[in-house]
């Protein structure tokens, strides 16, 4: 099947459809019917979005191979029938109403440098490496982060407002602030807050900071200020936290774009309808995939 005609699963749910993929003016949203789940359309933005307009064994499965911890570890999505899917393109972004989808990568205070393998076959989460060595942070990240599906840092796309920036060629990352400490693989409900221009090594790395919404402080952020307010310090904290990371392995400090600033609500959802389009483009092969796994 086209990567562009893919079948979506989306956690937690149980409704079974047909689905198709297309260029979408406005997101869609969830509601409950007689017979499972359907997408009516709700109109927030003259963005256009691309998505699917149906859902297919909704259920998504983890299933492990391997041991963690070693270069042969991989954690696979899989729907109710035991078939393969990819975290990244399989899973919707736009969930409606300003909500989206997260998947975790790497669940608060761990180390391990997890990762979807955008190289290999249904994009499974993997621990990077560098020189056939398994990769650490030097201390613990103190947030769940992961990234948002069906987004793409195009590396052909300069970034005018970042400095001219190219992207890193990954989907955007995400750092959720919640109290819980998630599990590798654990598909969220989130809502972004805020965003950090991450420049790294000269590539753009896009921070989205964002809240599950199960979590107990969901409904007192909805912006930037609200983060600044109840979660005081998060945001400074975020950006030192990966300014600096790499530091002790003798690498210098990442820079940040935007006034080293984080940047609101509105450019965070800016960021997310761009790098949507850019995977838009990519799926349907209008650029160039190189060695990324469509699959």
């Amino acid at each position: 099947m086209a990567a562009a005609a893919r079948v979506i699963a989306i956690a937690g749910y149980s409704a079974a459809a047909a689905s198709s993929c297309l260029l979408i003016k406005t997101p869609f949203a969830l509601q409950r019917c007689s017979n499972g789940l359907r997408f009516n359309n709700v109109r927030r933005s003259s963005k256009r979005l691309f998505s699917c307009n149906a859902i297919y064994n909704p259920q998504v499965q983890i299933k492990q191979e391997g041991q963690p911890e070693t270069l042969d570890y991989r954690v696979f999505f899989e729907d109710t029938s035991g078939k393969k899917i990819s975290p990244w393109h399989d899973v919707p972004l736009h969930l409606g109403d300003g909500v989206f989808s997260f998947i975790v990568e790497i669940p608060k205070e761990s180390g391990a440098k997890m990762e979807v393998a955008t190289d290999e076959l249904y994009t499974p989460i993997k621990q990077d490496t560098k020189k056939g060595k398994l990769r650490y942070y030097p201390y613990n990240i103190n947030w769940n982060y992961g990234l948002l599906p069906q987004t793409w840092e195009d590396p052909s796309l300069a970034n005018s407002e970042v400095e001219g920036a190219f992207g890193d060629n990954d989907p955007v990352d995400v750092v959720e602030i919640g109290e819980s400490r998630r599990k590798i693989g654990d598909i969220l409900k989130v809502k972004p807050l805020a965003a950090l221009a991450m420049i790294d090594e000269g590539e753009l790395d896009w921070k989205i900071v964002a809240i599950s919404l199960d979590d107990p402080s969901a409904s007192l952020v909805n912006d930037i200020d609200d983060v600044e307010k109840h979660f005081p310090g998060t945001l400074t904290a975020i950006r030192d936290w990966f300014r600096d990371y790499k530091i002790p392995d003798g690498k210098p400090a990442n820079k940040f774009g935007l006034g080293n600033k984080a940047a609101n609500k509105d450019y965070a959802l800016k960021v997310i309808t761009e790098t949507n389009e850019s995977w838009a483009k990519l799926v349907k092969r209008s650029i160039p995939a190189g060695e990324l796994s469509l699959v």
